[in-house]
């Protein structure tokens, strides 16, 4: 979720319309949300598509596949996804394994002894979907960049296109690699 300004003080006097608000938690935000596709074994962004606020993230989620994926990992947000009409209508992405984490509270009990492998699955997910997070801490933290600086979701989608490639050649530095092929 990116914030953008929900100030009125303009030519026009009104929020921007391509913007919504959502509320996360307890606490409403006005602004944009972005999505990218990760590679599993990379950890390099490789899509980012910008939604407004409001709008689902399973929604955008088949614009971030790519017809080659073996598999792809998501959060709870995704559940459902193999059902969306838009994956069931193409059969390369009908055809991808989706490894999607349950909701927390969808754990059944388990006594004290015995080993929880549901959770332990649910955790090998996630430890394989966390890369996803490493390009944002980039973006966020050395960048900089916290808040939707333009007005309109194209021009936010434009800058969020130009960071993400910075944080994946930012990535490419430190691990020691480079452009020029050996």
């Amino acid at each position: 979720l990116i914030s953008a300004p929900s100030s009125t003080k303009n030519a026009e006097k009104k929020r921007d319309p391509e913007m919504h608000s959502v509320k996360k938690g307890n606490q409403w935000h006005f602004g944009m949300k972005c999505h990218t596709g990760v590679d599993a074994g990379s950890g390099f962004v490789h899509t980012v598509e910008a939604t407004a606020a409001n709008v689902h993230d399973v929604t955008a989620a088949a614009r971030l596949l790519w017809e080659d994926d073996k598999a792809v990992y998501g959060d709870s947000a995704y559940l459902g996804i193999e059902k969306r009409e838009e994956i069931k209508s193409n059969p390369q992405l009908f055809a991808i394994e989706y490894r999607i984490n349950r909701r927390p509270g969808r754990f059944p009990r388990v006594s004290d002894n015995a080993i929880d492998w549901e959770r332990h699955i649910e955790n090998r997910k996630s430890a394989v979907r966390c890369k996803v997070e490493h390009p944002y801490r980039i973006v966020k933290n050395i960048f900089g960049s916290r808040k939707a600086v333009y007005r309109g979701l194209r021009k936010n989608l434009n800058r969020l296109h130009v960071l993400f490639a910075s944080a994946n050649l930012y990535m490419l530095a430190r691990a020691g690699g480079s452009l020029c092929p050996a």
